[in-house]
Formats: structure tokens, sequence, C-alpha cells
């Protein structure tokens, strides 16, 4: 059984709990609208039977045709009571009546789902009893649209809490990852190159007890001060890899056609130690400036060429040719060498992160998987082309600037 992955595992809890919080607040807030809605709109409805009561209680002379939804109940000054049709059973309250007939200030007060207003009208005593069952219909009817109206915004506050916990962790996931890729690189890549190092050192120590001459020990030298060169340009690709998402760095215009003579001015000794030529073809009259990161362009160039030097014979020659194209305008670096070529079914897998070559002994490692990151981060292509024995030719085209 397959045990879940602890970065995995963990970013899905975060998610999880931010969905259900997210997701808890937002339902919260629409429960909060809702009740503050039904208990405003209550508290109006009752507010205006109350005055439409108190209005007919000042206005109403009898007790014949009172608004709807309302009875009136008037007590004269001989005691006799009369009372609308009709009127609901239980009423008036008479010992309200007496008190306010007494001389007791006007009242109001609710019986049921009934308000009651009682008060002097002259020499006669008034009472307006009015029926709170058109308040609580539209309560209902209220109810009925707030209901399904609350069911949709949960089901609206579920999705937003998935959507929000899913934005909200998304860095977190993307850090992991990069850390597990960064990790997985490294031990990937610099197993071999620090078991060769620690070989050689072993072998140079060696020699050194035996009492070897420093002559005989010189190639080992030389080696060894190889592979440090190369251990040190592998951690480079994989101090760039952790920075390729970045993109908080602002870009600048980068003229490439300098960035390359200064990248070639680099490698001439190691050209000239290898017999290999290095030309850099370009024309000053249309210079090739771009808008981007200028570390991460050199590490390009620097990847690209030192890849066509590691597979150019001695007496070989390497091109590095800086163009401009007018539709769309875009600057064009093409890195060409007369050296073992590649297999054309490599042409797309070489710039996969280790990837292998077709016959499965050349390895590619990261340098031109970054090369790809860093031309596409700057909204360009690369492409290779190239045959078995008829050297190598990458072609990089990005967008032009001025």
């Amino acid at each position: 059984m397959t045990r879940p992955d602890p970065d995995e595992e963990l970013v899905r809890r975060a998610r999880r709990t931010l969905a259900v919080r997210h997701t808890v607040v937002i339902a919260l807030i629409l429960l909060a609208v809702g009740a503050v809605a039904l208990y405003v709109v209550s508290r109006e409805e009752r507010a205006a039977l109350t005055a439409s009561i108190q209005q007919t209680a000042a206005t109403e002379e009898d007790v014949v045709d009172p608004p709807a939804g309302s009875w009136i109940f008037r007590l004269d000054a001989g005691g006799a009571l009369t009372a609308t049709d009709d009127a609901p059973p239980g009423f008036p309250d008479r010992a309200a009546m007496d008190r306010v007939r007494a001389g007791g200030p006007a009242e109001q007060s609710r019986i049921g789902d009934y308000l009651l207003v009682t008060q002097r009208h002259g020499t006669s005593t008034v009472q307006v009893v009015g029926s709170l069952a058109a308040p609580h219909a539209e309560t209902r009817r209220l109810l009925a649209a707030l209901g399904p109206a609350e069911l949709l915004g949960l089901a609206a506050a579920v999705l937003a809490g998935r959507l929000l916990a899913r934005r909200a962790t998304a860095p977190l996931g993307d850090a992991l990852a990069r850390q597990r890729r960064f990790v997985a690189d490294a031990s990937h890549e610099l197993r071999t190159p620090i078991a060769q190092l620690h070989t050689r050192a072993q072998l140079l120590e060696h020699d050194l007890r035996a009492g070897v001459a420093a002559a005989d020990m010189a190639p080992d030298i030389d080696r060894l001060v190889a592979g440090t060169r190369q251990l040190g340009e592998i951690v480079e690709d994989l101090l760039l890899s952790t920075h390729l998402t970045d993109r908080t760095e602002a870009g600048a215009e980068v003229d490439l056609g300098v960035l390359a003579d200064a990248v070639v001015a680099g490698f001439q000794e190691r050209a000239r130690s290898q017999h290999v030529e290095i030309a850099l073809r370009a024309d000053p009259e249309r210079p090739s400036v771009t808008h981007g990161r200028e570390a991460a362009l050199r590490r390009v160039l620097t990847a690209l060429i030192d890849n066509a030097l590691s597979h150019t014979p001695h007496g070989g020659h390497i091109s590095v040719e800086l163009g401009r194209l007018d539709s769309p305008p875009r600057v064009e670096v093409v890195v060409r060498d007369d050296g073992a070529g590649l297999d054309p079914a490599d042409a797309k897998r070489l710039f996969d992160r280790f990837a292998r070559g077709h016959d499965d002994h050349r390895r590619f490692g990261l340098g031109l998987a970054l090369a790809r990151e860093v031309v596409t981060g700057h909204g360009g292509t690369i492409e290779a082309d190239g045959a078995p024995g008829g050297g190598a030719t990458f072609t990089i085209r990005l967008p032009a600037s001025g």
C-alpha cells in the first residue's frame, strides 16, 4: 500500500481547514443578513399597524366602517357599549376601557395576535383592535423567500470556501513542490559528480603518499579541477531552478549582443584548450535588445555554449549568431556547432528535466531544461535541430524591445 505524501497531506489538511472556516464565516454572514432583514420587515409591519390603529382611534367617529383587519369598540358617557360587527371573541378589553374612562392615560397593549389601543375620544372611550394576521402572513412570505435564498447562499458559501481555500493554499503547495523538486534535483545531479570528485581526491591522496611525481599527477589534478567546475555549474543550475517561478524581480532592457559577447569571452580559454573556435556574429546596425532579467538570460547562453563545447571535438567550430525579426518584432539568437549532433527524436525531449538521449546513453541534466523555463518565462521560444554527426543548432526567439 502506497503511503500518502506528507507534504500533500499537509496541503490537503490546510485546504480543508480553510474551506470549513471560510464556509462558516460566509454562512454566518448570510444568516445574519437574513435575520436582520426579517427583523426589520416584521418591525416595520408592526409599526405600520400600530400607527394605523392609533389613527383610527383618534379620528373614527363610529364603529360601522373601520379599516380592514380592525374593529372599534365605543363606550359612551352613559356606559353604553357599541361595537363593530363580527368582532373577534374576547374583546373588548373592558378593564382597559374602564381605566381610561376613569381618567387614566391612553393605553396600548397586545393580546394574542391582536394589538389594542384604548384612549379618550370626546366624552367617549374608544378601543381599536387590530389583527396581526397580515404582518404575520408577510413574515411567512419573507421566510419562504429567504429560505431557498439562504440555501443557495450556503451552497455558494461552500463553493466559495473551497475556491478561497484552494487559492490561499496554492502558494504553500507551490513552495512545497519547489522544495521537493530542489531536493530531488540536488540528490539526482550531485550524487555522481560528488562521488567522482571523492574518488579522484582519494587517488591523488594515494599518489601523494606513494611519492608520485607532480608531473605524473597533473592529468588527475586537471580532471579534479574540471570536476569542481562542473559541480559549480550544477549548483548554479539548481539555485536558478528555485528562482525561475519568482516574478518579483523587475525586468530591464537587455542587449543580447553585449551579453553574448561577455559570455563568449568567458568561454574562450576553455575553447582554446579544446582547440575549438567560437565566433560571435551580430549586426551592429540592428541591436538585439529584449526586456527581461539579465542574469537568467546569461545563464541560458552559458548553458547553450557549454553544451556546444561539450559535444564539439578538437578542431570544431561554434558560432553564436544574433539577428532581428520584424514580423512580429523579435530578436533571435542561434548557437550552432559542428559537433556530434543529436538524434531528431531527442529534439524536444532534451529540454525535459534529466532527460536521456534516444539511445539512453546521453543525459541532458538540468541546464537545457532550465534554459527553456527561462526563455518561456520571458515570452519566447527555444528550439533544437540537428542530426547525428551533423552538429546541433539551438534557436532562441524573444520579444524585441525598442
